[in-house]
């Protein structure tokens, strides 16, 4: 077993902490792992991390440390997950994508573009023992919705779960990419579509939790033999307290939202990492829609990364000893991550006109003339928890399903109610019209019935 990889990041001095604060730094460096963090009652506390990366630490540096090991694992197939956090303008979604995705000097370029490049650059070396399709996506939780940012008709994705595939976006756009240029194209436009706004911490703070998805499929040359791994890049936003950023409105509404599935991910890394071995405690991943997407990467079948980003000066002390305590208590979690399952590929599978299920009914079939059918309903029971055949018994499968038709039960409602929406506003303007036609006519009886038809369908179109 291994633990997550935690490293602190302190940007450089904003503007307006220098002016406020000019000599206030809350941070004393000692070595490439440990530092010294004063706080708001200036005590002194020592944190030792994987790595430190100061204000004038290149982005390179950070790419090199936290995020290659995790990529090339991935091209091997073995999930991986890099997550930016810490408090709204700590410099999160610059040590992801750097000033922009494209267009961007080599020693500006964050980790997002690094990864894309140094992915394909391991495909290409690697092209002589192995075909490698790789498939991108890319979505946002804004206000505890998964939107998919490649597809702006996909607003409501729903995350589901599967025995061999584990959590996955149902439905989400997949883009197959061949290149890095190909893929950088593709972030480009999903980036543009994310959620962004302004606040007194961040002239464009992030909205959203960004979420990009790499499946990375290996097909081996030699054996026939197919693997794919999982990489996934999560650019969270920040945390942020309402008298600092000077939020109202729909504004103040997206913070509550954020904070809210922020402290959903501290309890389940706290019900993680405080549980003890002679007692299995509950998990809470379905607090939220961030917790839930995460359950892979949290839950141990995956490699993990958290940059701690945080601000230097002593005006965001609290808030910064709060995203170093979060690092601490996430470097506890403990991850087995594996290769994917290695399969078949299908040019050495039986016709595919042959459904698993349909091989194993005529097994079962040919074994109840020689058993009971208690040891048929034992062994179809075993078949069914090893995902060898499928069924809709399972609670995450059945609630899956049932969250589907919620959804497309209150799309349609929704568009129901639209539409007598047009309906009634088309009739309050005939009506008007009606009454004004009658009134110039000098026809105040003919008002009056008119009036009273109108009001008396239209309650009736209601009650019925």
């Amino acid at each position: 077993m291994s633990n997550v990889t935690v490293c602190a990041r302190f940007r450089p001095r904003s503007s307006r902490e220098l002016r406020d604060h000019r000599d206030g730094v809350c941070v004393r460096g000692i070595d490439a792992g440990t530092f010294v963090f004063q706080d708001d009652k200036e005590d002194e506390l020592t944190f030792s991390l994987d790595g430190v990366f100061y204000e004038d630490s290149p982005q390179a540096a950070v790419y090199e440390f936290l995020a290659l090991p995790i990529m090339r694992d991935a091209v091997n197939a073995i999930n991986g997950t890099i997550i930016t956090y810490g408090q709204t303008g700590a410099g999160k979604t610059y040590s992801m994508e750097g000033p922009g995705i494209q267009d961007c000097d080599d020693h500006n370029k964050g980790l997002l573009p690094r990864v894309v490049d140094g992915m394909f650059g391991q495909i290409s070396s690697s092209k002589d023992i192995a075909n490698y399709t790789v498939k991108l996506s890319m979505v946002e939780i804004y206000m505890e919705k998964v939107r998919d940012l490649l597809d702006l008709s996909k607003g409501n994705i729903q995350i589901k779960e599967t025995k061999t595939q584990g959590i996955l976006l149902s439905g989400v756009t997949e883009v197959p990419v061949s290149d890095s240029a190909e893929a950088l194209q593709h972030l480009c436009t999903g980036l543009a579509n994310r959620a962004v706004g302004e606040t007194q911490m961040n002239m464009s703070s992030s909205r959203s939790h960004c979420v990009y998805l790499f499946t990375i499929q290996q097909d081996s040359v030699k054996d026939k033999r197919v693997k794919t791994g999982k990489l996934i890049l999560l650019d969270l936003a920040g945390s942020e307290k309402a008298d600092k950023t000077g939020a109202e409105g729909r504004v103040l509404e997206e913070a509550k939202t954020i904070n809210k599935s922020l402290s959903a991910l501290g309890n389940v890394i706290n019900a993680l990492t405080s549980g003890s071995s002679s007692k299995v405690n509950h998990i809470p991943y379905r607090d939220s829609k961030l917790t839930r997407i995460l359950q892979d990467a949290l839950g141990g079948n995956s490699r993990m990364a958290l940059l701690c980003c945080c601000s230097p000066s002593t005006s965001n002390a609290s808030e910064t000893l709060s995203t170093l305590r979060f690092g601490m208590r996430a470097k506890h979690i403990k991850a087995s991550p594996r290769a994917s399952e290695v399969k078949i590929a299908k040019s050495q599978e039986e016709p595919s006109s042959v459904t698993k299920d349909e091989k194993c009914g005529r097994i079962l079939e040919k074994m109840k003339e020689r058993m009971s059918n208690e040891d048929i309903k034992m062994l179809e029971e075993v078949l069914i928890h090893e995902g060898i055949i499928s069924s809709l018994d399972s609670m995450d499968e059945v609630e899956s399903a049932y969250e589907d038709i919620v959804s497309k039960t209150i799309q349609s409602l929704q568009l129901a109610v639209e539409e007598l929406q047009l309906k009634v506003k088309k009739l309050e303007t005939e009506n008007k019209g009606l009454k004004e036609k009658a009134l110039r006519n000098d026809e105040p009886g003919l008002v009056g019935k008119l009036s009273s038809f109108i009001s008396s369908w239209y309650a009736s179109f209601f009650t019925s």
